[in-house]
């Protein structure tokens, strides 16, 4: 991973993911506290309802900015999201009322879900290479997990001297310092390409993930992985406090043991995904989440909750951080904002659904049963992505354009036959291939 580093375009972006995610992960403890605080024992109604306005702002606002912004420079419209993160970050402390909390969470995951996406669609421009890449996806996930393991374990070490108001400040300064790394690096502008109207290029990054089966497969994995971490992130200060009577200390721990399972894995896919395809690593991953769920309700303990956090985040990193590679390998470089966007939006969408069932279940039947709906749900997501992604999934397809002149550019190396122009070359969705071939028969 050294080598990726070396590039200091990527170094500074990755420093800047660290950072803004290590405050990030201040503010999550803080809003279980201050939920816990507003609300007691129906904290996880309101986390549940300010995680699913968090899905809202995801899933309506990244395809219509990333949209917005395909005529903006990038660094320029990272910085300004940072900024307005930091604020709005500064302004939660201040909050009295749950209604408040869902405005702030609104606005704070709005620009989020503008930043993301574009983040995210940067770093294929500035590493090329696929095995520079794949290195950059788990350094990626790492800083994920620097969020749910360093962060809980700083917040812990902050909640002895502070009060949990003040991780919000945390929080604003890894943004505020997110945005001076960005600003230090000269970004690659993405490539041009033809004006299209805001509806078709809302909605270009949805048709082409649509199309794509393996992407089909992915979406699928994402809410496998939704029904988990929803259940993680509403649910452990519900068991820690109320029905264990820990501490916020406990709480911390708890996340911090996820946060764990998900560096462990992290660490060890890189080298996996040499020898072994994307597809069985991703499906094992959802395989671990759905066994971990389904042995939810016989824990009962902070330890046993600390190894069973530890097992999810396992499962969670595994089945997520390869998913980068098949975006990449799914579009063309100018339509790869695009699908990033679409990507995030339907990825929490499953978020949308899972988050405030984690929550409102838990308070109206009680957390055994989070547990076993939520297991049930990820594995019907299992058996949807094995069906949706075919375990034969080549990157270069054989393909007929049936209406496309042989005079044509991409037809040069075609072969005419009766029914079309015939073919082979990597193959993604784009305005000259519409649909996914059907296998020959």
């Amino acid at each position: 991973m050294r080598q990726v580093l070396a590039n200091r375009t990527y170094r500074h972006l990755f420093l800047a993911q660290v950072i803004a995610l290590v405050g990030t992960g201040l503010a999550t403890v803080a809003l279980g506290l201050l939920a816990y605080q507003l609300a007691g024992a129906d904290a996880g109604t309101v986390l549940g309802t300010a995680f699913a306005i968090k899905m809202v702002a995801y899933v309506g606002v990244a395809p219509v900015a990333t949209a917005l912004a395909n005529r903006l420079p990038r660094r320029t419209m990272l910085v300004c999201l940072d900024i307005v993160r930091a604020a709005v970050a500064l302004l939660l402390p201040f909050v009295s009322q749950a209604w408040q909390v869902y405005v702030l969470i609104f606005v704070l995951q709005a620009a989020s879900a503008a930043f993301t996406p574009t983040f995210q669609a940067t770093i294929p421009d500035v590493l090329p290479d696929e095995k520079d890449y794949t290195q950059a996806l788990s350094l990626s996930r790492l800083a994920y997990d620097l969020e749910s393991l360093l962060s809980p374990m700083l917040a812990a070490a902050l909640l002895t001297v502070v009060s949990f108001h003040n991780l919000f400040a945390g929080t604003a300064i890894g943004f505020l310092a997110s945005a001076a790394l960005v600003v230090s690096v000269v970004l690659p502008s993405p490539k041009a390409s033809e004006r299209l109207g805001i509806y078709d290029r809302t909605t270009r990054g949805l048709r082409i993930y649509l199309a794509t089966p393996r992407l089909r497969g992915l979406w699928a994995v994402q809410a496998g992985v939704a029904a988990a971490g929803a259940m993680v992130f509403v649910n452990t200060v519900v068991l820690v406090q109320s029905v264990w009577g820990l501490g916020q200390t406990d709480v911390a721990l708890a996340l911090a043991a996820f946060g764990a399972g998900s560096m462990v894995a992290a660490l060890a896919l890189p080298q996996a995904l040499e020898r072994l395809p994307d597809r069985p690593v991703m499906l094992t991953g959802v395989a671990v989440l759905v066994l971990g769920l389904a042995v939810g309700p016989l824990v009962n303990g902070l330890h046993g909750l600390l190894a069973l956090w530890f097992v999810l985040g396992l499962g969670y990193s595994t089945a997520q951080t390869p998913s980068g590679r098949l975006l990449r390998r799914s579009a063309h470089p100018e339509d790869r904002p695009a699908v990033y966007a679409a990507q995030f939006a339907l990825s929490h969408a499953c978020w949308l659904v899972f988050y405030p069932l984690a929550g409102w279940l838990g308070a109206q039947a009680g957390l055994p049963w989070v547990f076993a709906v939520h297991a049930a749900a990820a594995a019907v997501a299992l058996v949807l992505a094995i069906k949706l992604w075919p375990a034969d999934d080549p990157e270069v397809l054989e393909h007929t354009h049936r209406a496309l002149p042989a005079s044509h550019a991409h037809a040069q190396d075609a072969q005419a036959r009766p029914e079309g122009l015939r073919h082979a070359h990597p193959f993604v969705v784009d305005d000259l291939h519409g649909h996914w071939p059907r296998p020959e028969r």
